[in-house]
């Protein structure tokens, strides 16, 4: 079990934004105890609270694309993995042994329509800087957690707990399972 916690739509980069992510993620630690991580950069933060179970040595989050343009905060286990892995050998550079990696693998090739090709129980962010661009998703069982929320700036918020929301948005909901958000359509879709 793992944490995430995401904004995303920001306007403007300030520490006290910053500051805020990590007292949300902060709110979740007890979801992965071994390492915090956080990205801050164009219009996205990106938290994550790890629990080390594959890839303890490299595996910290968030996860970077090997040139650094794509961020990923990901809870979940990817089952299909090494199979993956193997697709993508001398194709993508992997940065870690994390199974959840390859998500950055496969969105780099496909774009956004790379959510059937992964066999797993899974919620994740991902932000791509090239594009100023996001990517949220759930598994199609729902057996990671993730809800949403939203402001009145326009600010989108993910968490993997509601209490991480809580006091940050003016509406939160479920992230209701086997559905997508990506930023350039702005409207939550079921994957199928």
């Amino acid at each position: 079990m793992c944490g995430i916690v995401s904004i995303f739509n920001i306007k403007k980069q300030t520490h006290e934004l910053r500051d805020k992510a990590l007292r949300m993620s902060q709110k979740i630690r007890h979801r992965g105890p071994d390492w915090s991580g956080i990205y801050c950069g164009g219009s996205a933060i990106l938290a994550h609270e790890r629990l080390s179970i594959v890839d303890p040595e490299s595996g910290g989050q968030p996860l970077f694309s090997p040139d650094r343009k794509q961020v990923l905060a990901v809870n979940g286990e990817i089952y299909n993995h090494q199979e993956i892995r193997r697709r993508y050998a001398g194709r993508y550079e992997f940065q870690t042994g994390s199974d959840c990696e390859v998500i950055l693998a496969l969105y780099r090739d496909k774009g956004i329509n790379f959510l059937e090709d992964i066999n797993g129980i899974f919620a994740f962010a991902l932000y791509d800087e090239e594009k100023d661009a996001f990517l949220i998703a759930r598994d199609p069982i729902g057996v990671i957690p993730l809800y949403i929320g939203y402001d009145s700036n326009g600010t989108i918020y993910v968490a993997s707990e509601l209490k991480a929301l809580e006091g940050q948005c003016e509406r939160y909901e479920p992230f209701l399972p086997g559905h997508y958000l990506w930023s350039e359509e702005l409207r939550i879709k079921n994957e199928e």
